[in-house]
């Protein structure tokens, strides 16, 4: 199992993201697969535009240059850890330079649905050392707000089972070989996500949210701390 072949103790090094000096604001929603952050993106994205702000949305591998190559090569179950990990770095650090960056230097606020926490968890638990990771996303700029939304793992996968009807291979573990079963490999590859993100939580100043509660609960919560944030900055 991929958890025993990494060093679960050893003490990653320090994260030193590049400040944000840009008039533009970086929000980032966090979380586990199934957990509600596409749906909670939209409409932080629809307020803040109702709201009067310029936003600008990026999801995770979604850039142009790389997201195709990235499915190419699960579809072929291609991608070993650290193959895996250099191709999403390359898809974060594409959306950086085309879209996030640009976005911050014209005053925009940038939601951004999954960031580096995201491989910060799950290349880890894949097996590549965690300074390693660490130091691959040197690059990135740091997010002036990061929201984790948590949920725990039984009404995850019972959510993702009642709105897909089945679980993905890559997100249930299946291509490390977590377990021969679908459902327990999911179990057990989320559940060491979820370690990896509550081990974040204090170190970058998470604002943890419960994922279970109703969408529109935990949309409040998301643009009560959103609100704070704009309200003490100078108008953009």
């Amino acid at each position: 199992m991929v958890a025993n072949q990494r060093k679960l103790e050893t003490k990653s090094n320090t994260l030193t993201l590049k400040k944000n000096i840009y008039p533009g604001k970086l929000i980032v929603l966090e979380g586990t697969d199934g957990v509600g952050r596409s749906t909670q993106t939209l409409l932080l994205q629809n307020w803040l535009a109702i709201e009067g702000y310029g936003v600008v949305v990026t999801g995770w591998k979604s850039s142009e240059l790389i997201s195709r190559v990235i499915d190419k090569a699960k579809s072929k179950n291609a991608l070993n850890t650290i193959t895996f990990s250099l191709l999403y770095a390359t898809d974060l650090a594409d959306r950086l330079n085309s879209i996030i960056e640009p976005a911050l230097k014209a005053g925009l606020i940038v939601v951004a649905d999954r960031y580096i926490y995201t491989a910060l968890a799950r290349d880890v638990v894949r097996g590549a050392d965690p300074n390693w990771v660490r130091k691959l996303y040197e690059y990135a700029i740091e997010p002036d707000l990061v929201f984790y939304l948590n949920m725990p793992l039984k009404p995850l996968l019972k959510r993702i089972i009642t709105t897909r009807g089945s679980l993905d291979f890559y997100e249930s573990g299946r291509d490390i070989g977590m377990s021969t079963d679908l459902y327990q490999s999911f179990e057990l590859y989320q559940a060491q996500i979820i370690h990896e993100y509550e081990q974040m939580v204090n170190e970058f100043n998470f604002i943890s949210i419960e994922a279970d509660l109703e969408i529109d609960e935990v949309q409040k919560k998301l643009r009560q701390s959103v609100k704070k944030l704009l309200e003490t900055t100078v108008n953009f």
